[in-house]
């Protein structure tokens, strides 16, 4: 089963973005809500996909710090690593930074989003 760590989703985000993506993809998903959570969470276990949130909920702390600190260690640099932002200037900076091209949650249940994320993880066989 792959592995997928959420970083920074509220509550309610964390629950949909995990109920549309367990229904399509066969993936054992981890939450971490900070910066330090979330990046020993990356060196504690390797991940198929990281989602890093353009900001974090709990302290409105910037994504991109955690998505710097990510592709910067030798441990998790490879770690194919997505921002969930619906401003494209964000995504274009992530990408920018090493990220791969990620969605907003407004494109969450797409066609276009499930292309993206199928990149990194496997189709359930329904």
């Amino acid at each position: 089963m792959q592995k997928l760590l959420i970083v920074g989703q509220c509550d309610f985000d964390f629950q949909r973005i995990s109920f549309v993506l367990s229904k399509i993809y066969n993936i054992e998903i981890h939450r971490a809500d900070l910066f330090d959570d979330a990046i020993q969470s990356a060196l504690d276990q390797p991940y198929d996909l990281i989602l890093i949130n353009r900001l974090m909920d709990l302290d409105r702390s910037e994504g991109m710090a955690i998505l710097h600190e990510l592709k910067s260690n030798p441990q998790t640099e490879s770690t194919p690593t997505m921002i969930i932002s619906d401003y494209q200037e964000a995504q274009d900076a992530a990408v920018a930074a090493g990220a791969t091209p990620g969605f907003g949650k407004a494109t969450l249940d797409t066609p276009k989003t499930f292309e993206l994320l199928s990149n990194y993880l496997t189709a359930q066989n329904i």
